[in-house]
């Protein structure tokens, strides 16, 4: 006797025996993780919103995956899921604990102290900027804004570093 089996059974089967999406989840999820803790300052939201970036993406990875920037596709969807819990006030925004010295960006610590005052939009494009050493096209991209928006973001985050530490950040 054949078992029968249904079209959602054969579309899954078919994503997997690729193995494509667990290759690209392997190369990309750590690093998506440790971008996203040093931008919100919170180990647990971040590890959530990668889960759910990554499910999503494998939920559409067949069209994913033929994206210019796969992995800033991701970061987008974890970064707009973690600004809505955050909105929606279901986590407190931890300033004053840091992440841990393998993800913290900043080795001074009144610097990572300023960082950590930042805005949210200017946060991230500190941490894309400087950490993840992307271009400001490519920040554009992960964040879905024109380039013009991340130039202004920079200039103000840095403006206010410069400011808040007193030298030249």
């Amino acid at each position: 006797m054949i078992a029968a089996t249904s079209n959602r059974d054969v579309r899954v089967e078919s994503r997997w025996s690729s193995g494509e999406f667990t290759d690209f989840y392997r190369a990309e999820s750590a690093e998506v993780y440790r971008t996203l803790a040093v931008v919100l300052r919170d180990h647990d939201l971040a590890r959530e919103a990668v889960d759910e970036a990554m499910t999503r993406a494998f939920d559409r990875w067949r069209t994913v995956r033929g994206y210019d920037n796969p992995t800033g596709c991701v970061y987008r969807v974890a970064l707009n899921w973690s600004r809505s819990r955050l909105r929606r006030g279901s986590r407190e925004y931890p300033l004053a604990s840091p992440p841990s010295a393998a993800t913290d960006p900043a080795p001074d610590p009144e610097l990572d102290r300023a960082i950590a005052r930042l805005p949210l939009h200017h946060r991230e494009v500190i941490v894309f900027r400087y950490l993840l050493d992307m271009t400001q096209g490519e920040v554009a991209s992960v964040l879905d804004v024109p380039v013009g928006t991340v130039k202004s973001r920079l200039h103000r985050a840095l403006e206010t570093l410069r400011q808040e530490v007193g030298n030249d950040t």
